[in-house]
């Protein structure tokens, strides 16, 4: 099967920085890809290359197989580009808007008319469709941002921070509209630095890092990467010391400490009780034996459990290149 996206050594210069740095990326057909990194990454660079905005200094983009240097209006059609910005027409409705759009792609008007309709009623906004597009909230302009880039029914949709600037509850409808664009069958490639945006929906991440994608892969398989060791939290009713001691002569354990909690040295949540945190390296099996290493060694146990982490530690370990 033909990728959606394909970068081969892509690099985009503005005098004597390079804002994307030999970019290497494919991103298959029906993939939610999300593209995270910090500001200034290169993220948006990349975005408007790949939507024929903006001309690489150097590298090859294709676009459902088409090349962009030498078909950029195939990769035009097979494209939906959403920008990080919403530009309002002061003197359109919401329907005008989409019509608008469907005449730039040559659309007949009885298919513009049944086209807006139908955007309207899968993002919602059938119920607004006479109101001026200023007046829309921040979350409706972005799904009628998003609906604009279904007019001509592109197979691939490049989406620039969408959810940026938005409360929580649009921040949902956003990825639930993103969730059924999928099921669509559309391919979709954005970017974010809403990292828990990226955790709830994306099939596979790249984090990008002063143009260079520094992490790829689907996000287990990142965390197992950057994050080899497991972090357990336990309570015990035990004098520190002597639980310390056992679980530091215990194979896998890398390291233990109390955790402090209300200045208390020992974290005390409780008479008698104290809570540690310590690093694991072993699997499933081994984990449980651990706890029934300390239940055997007469350790009263009140809390044993792994502490996941989240796409937030793995963004911070890729892009301080701390691998350990």
């Amino acid at each position: 099967m033909t990728a959606a996206i394909e970068l081969q050594q892509l690099t985009k210069r503005f005098k004597e920085r390079s804002a994307v740095d030999h970019l290497d990326l494919t991103v298959e057909q029906g993939e939610i890809f999300g593209f995270v990194g910090p500001n200034g990454a290169g993220k948006t660079t990349t975005l408007r290359m790949i939507a024929c905005l903006l001309a690489p200094t150097s590298g090859e983009i294709k676009v459902m197989g088409h090349s962009a240097s030498h078909d950029p209006d195939a990769v035009r059609s097979a494209i939906g580009y959403m920008p990080d910005f919403f530009g309002v027409y002061n003197d359109l409705s919401v329907e005008e808007y989409l019509d608008f759009f469907g005449a730039c792609y040559k659309l007949p008007p009885a298919e513009r008319a049944r086209l807006a309709n139908d955007l309207l009623e899968l993002v919602e906004l059938s119920h607004r469709r006479t109101d001026p597009v200023e007046r829309l909230s921040r979350g409706m302009q972005q799904r009628l941002s998003l609906a604009r880039t279904l007019v001509h029914d592109p197979q691939v949709l490049l989406l620039d921070e969408p959810a940026s600037g938005l409360d929580p509850r649009a921040r949902v409808e956003i990825r639930e509209l993103m969730r059924e664009l999928a099921r669509m069958g559309k391919t979709i490639f954005f970017s974010t630095h809403i990292l828990a945006d990226v955790a709830e929906i994306c099939t596979r991440v790249g984090i990008l890092e002063a143009g260079q994608l520094v992490a790829l892969g689907e996000l287990e398989a990142l965390q197992q990467q950057l994050l080899p060791r497991r972090q357990v939290d336990l309570t015990v009713l035990a004098t520190p010391e002597n639980t310390l001691a056992l679980l530091n002569a215990y194979m896998g354990v890398v390291q233990a400490q109390p955790v402090e909690e209300n200045g208390a040295a020992n974290g005390g949540v409780g008479s008698g009780r104290t809570r540690l945190r310590l690093e694991f390296s072993g699997d499933d099996a081994a984990l449980a034996g651990l706890l029934a290493h300390l239940v055997h060694n007469g350790v009263a146990v009140m809390h044993f459990s792994e502490d996941r982490r989240d796409l937030e530690e793995v963004f911070l370990r890729a892009t301080r290149g701390q691998v350990t």
